[in-house]
């Protein structure tokens, strides 16, 4: 059996308590390796570790030669992709099409794009009578950071990467669903970075290693990304040391479709807002508004492509679009939205149930077929709460105004979508949306360099480009009297 250790000052080590934990195949419910938990001892050693690192060679390395570390880093991430992308799917369920074209590589360019994009940030310089103020940026120090399962790697050094090019160390807390690709990660970085500089400790959130690092007193900021309810445990834990947080959490995101808009388009994209990664993506349109005039010919149309496209199997076949949720639990979770829908009157236009036909290896994987949900009024569970699966609910809508108070009537503020040919329309809808990011006739289209982050319960800060150098450095203010 597999084993998985923690990666503490440049070695791989077993816990001190000699507990491990299951890590499960989503798709055929098998058990693939043995993950060792840590605690509190193990994050006090990783803490040392960081702490030493940053007065050693990896505080004193000029910037050029820190870049050039991360861009031998995404190099070797890139030189075993296959060997990522099939612990990914193992991991995580998702389709290895998605893994291998969108998660590593993507995971990868996260280190090119920090590398690159810091070495050009200039800091501010004022003169008044007298006297200069200039403004140097320093690391913030120790960086805990709690990644999430959905996208383990890519969301993981999202936050690695600029948090590295800052001149940080880290210590790496994946999700306990997911800890193949952190434990790889790591034994890339082995022969890249100097020790201390990365560490990864494996564990859960309460009583584990994610209390332990929210909680230590010589951690001075946590990053995670993640459930809305865990980020709240989160902050309260941090409160104590007045820890630098940033946050990115769920969100209910609307997509407002209106009736000018380019309907092939809107279905072609739509398909991938709504189902990608069998909708465990934070981003992802579960609220879909679609103006009257264009209401029924839209259903009509997304009924039929997902009969026709959609294929449900094992996350390792390259025809397979959509896997398995991450777990039995999360499966019977999405469930309980599907029972509510019902008992409020919904109606099923497809999906709502485990796929038929699945072959014998897959029999205990957590499969659900992509479900699309009408008839629903606005306080119904499934149109309130993030549902993190591939289920979305459609609703008609008559005028612009309508449109934008549905949609902004949620807790959360993450993300939205406009499909319109009226730019004027979309420019002004665009403006009104209580969330952090707005596509046009478009979603997820990211320049790393834009900001990425949401409002309300979907967040707290902002992450990319420049964005992400305000949170991974404490900037100073220096004054001279001339």
């Amino acid at each position: 059996m597999k084993e998985i250790k923690h990666f503490i000052n440049g070695e791989f080590v077993g816990s001190a308590s000699g507990r491990t934990f299951d890590d499960i195949n989503p798709a055929t419910g098998q058990v693939i390796a043995k993950v060792h938990e840590g605690g509190k001892a193990e994050v006090d050693l990783a803490v040392a570790a960081a702490r030493a690192a940053l007065k050693g060679p990896w505080g004193k390395m000029p910037m050029a030669e820190r870049m050039d570390l991360l861009m031998k880093l995404a190099a070797g991430i890139q030189a075993r992709a296959a060997e990522f992308a099939a612990a990914e799917v193992a991991d995580n369920g998702m389709p290895i099409t998605l893994a291998s074209h969108v998660n590593i590589p993507r995971g990868s360019a996260n280190f090119i794009q920090f590398a690159e994009h810091f070495k050009y940030v200039a800091t501010e310089c004022w003169e008044m009578e007298g006297a200069l103020n200039y403004a140097l940026r320093r690391p913030l120090g120790v960086v805990g950071i709690i990644s999430p399962w959905n996208f383990p790697l890519l969301l993981t050094t999202w936050k690695v990467a600029p948090a590295l090019a800052c001149g940080n160390t880290v210590i790496i807390k994946p999700s306990e669903e997911t800890p193949a690709t952190t434990a790889l990660l790591a034994d890339v970085a082995r022969d890249i970075l100097p020790p201390g500089v990365l560490n990864v400790v494996n564990g859960f959130g309460g009583d584990s290693a994610g209390s332990a690092l929210t909680e230590h007193p010589d951690v001075d900021g946590i990053t995670f990304t993640g459930e809305t309810t865990t980020g709240q445990i989160i902050m309260r834990a941090a409160a104590g040391s007045l820890k630098k947080l940033s946050f990115e959490l769920g969100g209910k995101n609307p997509n407002l479709v209106f009736a000018d808009a380019d309907l092939d388009a809107c279905i072609e994209t739509t398909m991938r807002s709504s189902f990608a990664n069998q909708g465990e993506v934070c981003l992802c349109g579960s609220r879909i508004y679609v103006q009257r005039p264009l209401y029924q010919a839209f259903l009509d149309k997304l009924v039929a492509r997902i009969k026709s496209t959609v294929k449900v199997g094992d996350p390792t076949d390259p025809a397979t679009t959509l896997g398995a949720l991450i777990s039995k639990e999360h499966l019977a979770r999405v469930q309980t939205f599907l029972d509510s829908a019902k008992a409020d009157g919904a109606t099923f236009l497809t999906g709502g149930k485990r796929p038929d036909g699945l072959p014998a290896h897959l029999a205990e994987g957590a499969f659900l077929e992509p479900t699309v949900i009408v008839g629903l009024g606005r306080d119904c569970k499934a149109q309130r709460q993030e549902i993190f699966g591939p289920v979305v609910t459609v609703t008609p809508f008559d005028t612009e105004e309508e449109v934008l108070e549905l949609a902004n009537d949620t807790n959360y503020g993450l993300s939205a979508t406009v499909w319109s040919t009226d730019l004027a329309r979309a420019h002004r809808v665009a403006a009104q949306l209580e969330a952090g990011i707005v596509w046009v006739n478009t979603w997820f289209l990211r320049d790393l360099r834009s900001a990425f982050g949401g409002m309300k319960y979907s967040g707290i800060g902002r992450e990319g480009g420049v964005h992400s150098l305000e949170f991974y450095t404490e900037l100073k203010n220096i004054c001279i009297k001339l």
